[in-house]
């Protein structure tokens, strides 16, 4: 069985994030989001980054409402935070991932 919190998943992270242009919101959202991965899930994760302004589809399907919004769909269970993602122990938190 994997344990994603430990470090030693094979199950690979996949993280969608809803931004909106090139805002400052946005940009530290992936700037942040990009710096907690590459040092907790180094080669162990993707990342799709959605633009709602040039793809409001996807934006209705998740039912986004707020932006930037992270979605983590693997592994279960399916995570959903909101903002900036500034706050790193809380961001490591909620997605299981142990520093």
């Amino acid at each position: 069985m994997d344990n994603s919190s430990d470090g030693t998943s094979t199950a690979k992270h996949k993280f969608m994030l809803f931004v909106s242009g090139m805002s400052v919101k946005s940009g530290h959202a992936i700037e942040n989001l990009r710096r907690i991965c590459d040092k907790y899930l180094a080669n162990n994760y993707e990342l799709e980054i959605i633009d709602i302004s040039r793809d409001t589809e996807q934006a209705v399907i998740h039912q986004i409402v707020a932006i930037p919004t992270l979605i983590k769909t693997n592994p279960d269970p399916r995570r959903i935070i909101l903002g900036d993602l500034s706050d790193k122990e809380k961001v490591l938190r909620i997605l299981n991932i142990r520093e």
